[in-house]
């Protein structure tokens, strides 16, 4: 549905609504990160950092090390880019770009909302996605999820405001498809899309547009491990070695309880109500959200049947199209005259359903606030932990000077190597023997945890990590200093 764009006054100038929309946005990234109180690069996102300050060193990224992450080209990039800064102001950019993406994706869906059923719905689709414990808890790590999440959104946006736009929506999920790969099987069916209204030539010089994502990923793994699909069996097995679940047979169950770990049962009541009655009284408005929603969902459960495992943060496109359909669900009666009969009833549905989500708002703070602040394994608590290792680093007590590192599980691994610009190899987990490596060091550095945060910081509840972290000291290390969550203890010499 072509939608008109409004006429700007004459007398503004012509940069006037960009910059107020990025001042916004800005504005809203701000505001998260008060209101959240946490901000740090997650596990992923930091090898990703590492690789790119490998590169950028002149070094072929170590990828082989145990239970290390999915490689994503594009972090890679913004490492490579972003070491000549330094370790420290490495991450704080990082994490203001993942706040910067959290709050777009506010803002594309409250467009994208507003487009089809209005602004109070675009804006009541905003703040669910935003205010959605899954959501804001990866944002506020910088997962590259989100930034992935943004990216598709943005398609989405361009094409719903000019039909077959081409190059603009490919360009984004180019992007996308340089952090998750699902935006690869995307591109390749709007692509198809575009076919009859493209003349063979663009249609080609589109193809390579939709290629050029897959190329470079594939392209990046053969460079650096002689494996173009190293990325997709490194991952599969990880899910297998971490007992993640994947596969078709488990597809029902999976994904819907996935979805709902995303929204709950009064937003899904709303995006239910919503989709119903925009398909039928809409139907113009609805169907390429509908269709759309169908395909995010359809191209889960395809990755998931490769071997990838259902995390909830592979659901968040699919939540997001539901929290529009939830926004036309409360308010999307507006659009219907006021003596169509199905009016009536759309009112008292939305009526039904936006009590059940007030009722809800008491929970959903609760859930959120031990999330980031208060609850035992917050993440509060784990930048603590996280900032104490950095402190260390920075005191001189944790050196480049005497390697290896050993640590007591593979969660502190990525934020050693990129604090001492060295090999996440350098760094050796004390699980690691239960992922095929070597968990033994006889000479260098060795942190272990100091209280029971630190003891709690894993990564994944499959983690061998409580047999690591009750392992002893290594014989012959001297204590040399500590804090709060950490203690070190260093043999810097080799024993003869």
């Amino acid at each position: 549905m072509a939608v008109a764009t409004p006429s700007r006054s004459p007398s503004a100038p012509a940069w006037a609504a960009p910059a107020g929309g990025a001042a916004a946005l800005v504005l809203l990234a701000l505001a998260l990160r008060l209101i959240s109180g946490v901000g740090f690069a997650n596990y992923d996102t930091l090898y990703g950092l590492v690789w790119g300050q490998q590169a950028a060193h002149g070094h072929t990224p170590t990828y082989d090390v145990p239970i290390a992450p999915t490689p994503h080209p594009l972090v890679e990039v913004v490492g490579f880019v972003l070491a000549p800064f330094g370790p420290s102001a490495m991450q704080s950019i990082t994490v203001a770009l993942g706040f910067l993406a959290l709050a777009g994706c506010g803002v594309v869906l409250y467009k994208l909302g507003a487009l089809w059923f209005g602004r109070a719905a675009g804006l009541i689709a905003a703040v669910l996605l935003l205010t959605r414990v899954p959501v804001v808890s990866y944002g506020v790590r910088a997962y590259v999820d989100v930034p992935y999440l943004l990216c598709v959104l943005g398609a989405l946006l361009v094409e719903s405001r000019r039909r077959h736009a081409g190059a603009p929506v490919l360009g984004l999920l180019a992007i996308a498809g340089l952090l998750r790969p699902e935006a690869w099987a995307f591109s390749g069916l709007y692509w198809l899309y575009l076919w009859p209204s493209r003349s063979r030539g663009e249609m080609v010089r589109l193809a390579a547009l939709a290629a050029s994502a897959p190329v470079l990923w594939l392209g990046s793994d053969l460079l650096v491990t002689g494996n173009p699909l190293w990325s997709l069996t490194h991952t599969r097995d990880d899910a297998t070695t971490l007992g993640r679940v994947s596969g078709i047979v488990n597809v029902p169950e999976y994904i819907p309880r996935r979805i709902g770990e995303i929204l709950g049962a009064p937003e899904l009541a709303g995006a239910a109500l919503g989709g119903v009655m925009a398909l039928w009284c809409l139907r113009d408005r609805a169907r390429l959200l509908a269709i759309v929603g169908v395909v995010a969902v359809a191209v889960f459960a395809l990755f998931a049947t490769a071997g990838l495992p259902f995390n909830t943060r592979f659901a968040f496109f699919a939540a997001a199209i539901l929290c529009v359909f939830c926004g036309a669900g409360l308010v999307g009666w507006h659009a219907l005259a006021s003596d169509d009969p199905r009016r009536r009833w759309w009112m008292a549905g939305s009526a039904l359903v936006a009590v059940a989500i007030v009722a809800f708002i008491p929970t959903q703070v609760r859930d959120l606030r031990t999330q980031l602040r208060t609850g035992p394994d917050s993440l509060s608590g784990q930048q603590t932990v996280i900032g104490d290792l950095s402190a260390l680093v920075h005191d001189g007590a944790i050196s480049a000077r005497c390697l290896p590192v050993g640590v007591p599980n593979h969660a502190p691994v990525p934020q050693l190597a990129l604090e001492l610009i060295t090999s996440p190899a350098n760094v050796v987990s004390g699980d690691s023997a239960a992922f095929g490596g070597s968990a033994l060091i006889v000479h260098g550095t060795y942190v272990e945890p100091a209280d029971a945060l630190a003891r709690r910081y894993i990564l994944d509840p499959n983690d061998p990590a409580t047999l690591a972290l009750a392992r002893p000291v290594p014989s012959g290390f001297t204590f040399v200093g500590g804090n709060r969550s950490w203690r070190v203890y260093r043999r810097c010499a080799a024993p003869s």
